[in-house]
């Protein structure tokens, strides 16, 4: 029996052709070819636009500071303080002819004349001048030693100070004592004791000059001849102690001590 249904024409077939089929509810998207190996080529099979997007993220994440981070002090460097010296250490004046000076040639020169050192010196001068009511200024010359003494390089501890000016004492006191028992002992005469105080007034008008104290040709004579009277005086009382009863040794008359000086001359 013949099948009389209608064939479709070439037009229909092409028009089925073009229809879009709708997948199967239970089917699955399998990936293309091309798109696996884009996967491939990422460590975690992201595609490249998802790489660009996750690295623009992380970026703006360590890019904001968050709010527990503080700066430390090696991102700029702890900042240097700056030392500054006290106003009346800048206007020290003393010892200033002495800039350029060797601390081993001035303790030299001092050690052929006196008892004391450079150093000695130096530090009994600065206590002498940074003395307050309350005190001596022992942390401020130590920390300022090397801009207050040209021939001093480094600074001093408040100890070392105290050691430096009680050492000079020490040795002044131990120089006197020696001084005044050979004028008093009645070792030297009258004119050897004016030739040894002017001697040792030399040397002692020496380093206050050096230290700022300028002495005009009046002022040397004068305090020369206030120191020789003092002398004098120092031997008549001297020679008081030393005799009971001063009496001529030619003729046996009681003499005052200065007529005992004369007849001893």
């Amino acid at each position: 029996m013949a099948d009389d249904r209608p064939r479709p024409t070439e037009t229909d077939q092409d028009a089925d052709d073009e229809t879009p089929r709708e997948p199967e509810p239970n089917s699955e998207v399998r990936p293309t070819a091309d798109a696996v190996s884009e996967g491939d080529d990422g460590d975690d099979g992201v595609l490249e636009g998802d790489e660009d997007e996750s690295e623009t993220a992380e970026e703006t994440e360590t890019s904001e500071p968050s709010e527990t981070d503080e700066p430390t002090e090696t991102q700029e460097g702890p900042e240097t303080p700056e030392v500054t010296v006290p106003e009346d250490v800048r206007k020290y004046e003393r010892f200033k002819k002495m800039d350029g000076a060797q601390y081993d040639r001035v303790n030299e020169f001092l050690r052929e004349r006196t008892y004391i050192t450079a150093r000695e010196w130096a530090i009994a001068r600065l206590c002498a001048d940074f003395r307050t009511e309350t005190g001596v200024e022992m942390t401020k010359i130590g920390e300022n030693l090397p801009e207050l003494i040209p021939f001093m390089t480094d600074t001093y501890t408040p100890q070392a100070v105290n050691q430096a000016r009680s050492s000079f004492e020490g040795k002044v006191r131990q120089a006197g004592a020696t001084f005044l028992y050979g004028a008093m002992s009645g070792f030297f005469t009258a004119e050897e004791l004016d030739d040894m105080m002017y001697e040792v007034t030399e040397v002692a008008k020496f380093l206050l000059e050096v230290e700022g104290v300028d002495l005009s040709v009046e002022e040397e004579l004068a305090a020369e001849d206030r120191i020789s009277g003092v002398m004098r005086d120092v031997r008549s009382a001297s020679e008081e102690l030393r005799h009971d009863e001063l009496e001529c040794p030619n003729c046996g008359t009681e003499l005052e001590a200065a007529e005992a000086d004369a007849a001893d001359d």
